[in-house]
């Protein structure tokens, strides 16, 4: 993949971002057949979270003032699409084009643009720089296209324990509907921009939009352990021009192993990261132990694309954010 390759990738998950209801979920309970033009009053705007939403006051198709709730991608895609926290307050008079929830008398829409004062708002693109190749890992990436990661893994090898855990599975046990926030390799394959810093000669960091804290490695040192947390332990060392990191030290974590698959403080991992594409991407190589929840140890792949550099966006998780998830009747 070349330069241009990867800006245009980059494009595709942007577009992605700017699309009617969720780009990275979808809601089934949506009705794509009733697309409305709606216009009302913000009553409340929250910039947080997993996902970013509006309530607004608008008549119904029964003239009714009803309150609509509308639910959009997390910050960081409505950052990078021109959203701010700024962009709407109570009062706001604004005019919007959404897919209407399938149940007619519940007052949920999609959205796919709106205008305050006559003029549409996040229809730019705010991180249009420069995309900059990685000589040494440092630098912001981006998951690639085509890595779908909302259901439960297949051929894993289950403990019991992790059989039981899928074959129950359900998207309303997702810890983000209570403010959860899984560690690695679950973190590691979700939809955000990753940042790899070097700190100094003996120090690199992993930090990820809308997550609290960072992942340090410890290069080619081996102080102690810390306190166990759902980040980990981690040691790195450098192979044949990969980046190897191994963790340990980790607490308990819900989805921590991947969708719908926990971990237990027994996890260990080990990751190849490998530079592609004349430093435009990077292979991870992830081997996950955990004998609570896995008869063997298993490994899986993922890639990440170069994106240009920012500033992480992080911003707080409301529970009634997470809550606007149920709300639309996702199992619906």
């Amino acid at each position: 993949m070349n330069k241009s390759q990867s800006k245009y990738a980059i494009l595709i998950l942007l577009l992605a971002f700017c699309l009617p209801v969720l780009a990275h979920h979808s809601h089934s309970t949506i009705d794509r057949n009733d697309v409305r033009v709606l216009r009302g009053t913000v009553t409340k705007y929250g910039w947080s979270m997993p996902h970013v939403y509006l309530k607004v006051e608008a008549p119904n198709l029964d003239g009714k003032i009803v309150e609509y709730s509308i639910e959009m991608n997390h910050p960081a895609a409505m950052t990078e699409v021109g959203w701010s926290k700024d962009s709407f307050k109570p009062g706001d008079i604004i005019t919007w084009e959404g897919a209407h929830h399938r149940n007619k008398a519940r007052a949920y829409s999609s959205m796919s643009w709106v205008e305050k004062n006559g003029v549409r708002v996040g229809n730019a693109n705010q991180f249009d720089g420069e995309i900059t190749p990685s000589a040494d890992f440092t630098g912001l990436w981006d998951r690639a296209p085509g890595q779908p990661t909302y259901n439960p893994p297949k051929g894993w090898p289950l403990s019991p324990l992790g059989q039981d855990l899928v074959a129950n599975f359900s998207e309303d046990q997702n810890p983000v509907l209570t403010c959860g926030d899984p560690g690695p390799p679950k973190s590691m394959t979700l939809p955000y921009s990753h940042q790899i810093s070097r700190l100094d000669e003996n120090t690199l960091t992993i930090g990820r939009d809308l997550m609290e804290g960072q992942r340090v490695v410890h290069l080619d040192v081996k102080p102690p352990a810390g306190p166990p947390s759902k980040l980990g332990h981690s040691i790195g060392w450098f192979e044949d021009g990969d980046l190897i990191i191994e963790t340990s030290n980790f607490t308990a974590d819900a989805w921590g192993g991947h969708t719908g698959i926990d971990s237990s403080a027994q996890k260990h991992l080990i990751e190849r990261f490998s530079m592609t594409d004349d430093g435009l991407g990077i292979d991870l190589t992830i081997t996950l132990t955990d004998p609570v929840y896995l008869s063997q140890p298993v490994t899986f792949t993922h890639k990440w694309i170069k994106t240009a550099d920012r500033e992480l966006v992080q911003t707080p998780c409301t529970k009634e954010s997470a809550q606007l998830w149920i709300e639309a009747g996702f199992n619906e």
